[in-house]
């Protein structure tokens, strides 16, 4: 659990506008860099990011309210999960369940929310491979690539059961192999601010 980060939103929150419209998950959603898509438009609309690197669906259940309840969101996009598909000793049945208590959660606790459960983004193994941004990431990425159909089917399965809205909003990051493009990742799990601008026009339509 990231403490330091964690305490930070707490922090942040006190300040925060109740009701508007908030990002979270993992390293793929902190790294989105929305405010900067906003201004660069001219868009006045309050999006919060609450994203944590490196976070699993274990520890955003240990942190809920700094990144989601104390916002009080009229609105959630959630992407999480990627971290715990590529490590090994997930299990399908597992990843379900912890992100069935996420969902289930919401649902309780902010029952008039909208949630977008988000498709998780593609990768790119042999960039992942080449540049090494840890000493697991060349696995974590082939995991993560047997994974994701998987993945997707079920975060699919779970919106429909909770009554929310599955979305894949990638089209345009990957190549004719599936693969994430090489001009768009950095590390072949992560992405370039260029391949966000994509994600957020795909996102536009569930935004305004």
């Amino acid at each position: 659990m990231n403490k330091r980060m964690v305490e930070k939103y707490r922090q942040l929150n006190k300040s925060a506008k109740k009701g508007q419209i908030l990002f979270v998950g993992s390293s793929l959603m902190e790294h989105f860099p929305i405010n900067e898509i906003l201004m660069s438009r001219g868009l006045s609309t309050v999006i919060y990011n609450r994203g944590i690197s490196g976070y699993t669906i274990p520890e955003l259940l240990e942190s809920m309210d700094e990144q989601i309840f104390d916002l009080e969101p009229s609105v959630i996009f959630i992407n999480i999960g990627t971290n715990d598909i590529s490590r090994p000793e997930e299990t399908s049945e597992g990843f379900e369940a912890d992100y069935r208590n996420v969902l289930s959660q919401i649902k309780e606790k902010l029952p008039k929310t909208k949630v977008y459960v988000m498709a998780y983004y593609p990768v790119n193994v042999e960039l992942a491979k080449k540049v090494v941004a840890w000493p697991e990431a060349p696995l974590a990425a082939e995991l993560r690539l047997q994974r994701l159909d998987k993945a997707n089917d079920i975060a699919e399965s779970l919106a429909k059961e909770m009554g929310y809205e599955f979305i894949n909003v990638n089209d345009g990051l990957a190549g004719v192999d599936g693969q994430t493009r090489k001009e768009y990742s950095t590390d072949g799990i992560h992405m370039w601010p260029k391949a966000y601008e994509i994600i957020f026009d795909n996102m536009s339509k569930y935004i305004f």
